[in-house]
């Protein structure tokens, strides 16, 4: 059930498409949007084949990671798929994505799920870190930020 604050939050959220890059006290996370990589940046992934490379480039535009994860686990293991999205990733928005593509994000816990579903709306990226924050140390909220948008 959606609340009056909660659906305002999903109108006015604004998912970049582009490439991602989050940085935090020196650590740097740059993931490619499978979306809007070229050939090139694609070909240059680790664990992407040619054959998976050319089926990327047919059927974009994905609407979501679940929808790309698809794809991805016809041809690698769950362990491989989640190697891949260290590198490649299509960024979930924290106020409306579903718990299939929070779980996604590679080391999520079924504890962090219910961490992230339970401190929505988020007002702001700064209210993710401070909420996260009180279970995870700074490196690893930099790393979970890196997956998310507003």
């Amino acid at each position: 059930m959606f609340t009056r604050r909660s659906l305002l939050a999903a109108i006015v959220a604004v998912t970049l498409a582009g490439p991602t890059l989050a940085q935090s006290e020196g650590t740097e996370f740059t993931r490619i949007n499978p979306n809007t990589a070229s050939p090139a940046e694609l070909q240059s992934i680790p664990g992407l084949s040619p054959v998976l490379v050319q089926a990327i480039q047919r059927q974009r535009p994905f609407a979501s990671i679940v929808d790309f994860n698809q794809l991805v686990r016809k041809t690698l293991s769950e362990a491989k798929a989640e190697a891949l999205y260290e590198r490649l990733f299509i960024l979930i928005n924290l106020n409306t994505a579903t718990e299939e593509e929070i779980a996604l994000i590679p080391g999520m816990t079924r504890r962090m799920i219910g961490e992230f579903l339970e401190y929505r709306p988020y007002e702001s990226i700064e209210v993710f870190n401070r909420e996260i924050g009180k279970y995870v140390d700074k490196a690893e909220v930099a790393r979970l930020r890196s997956y998310v948008t507003l």
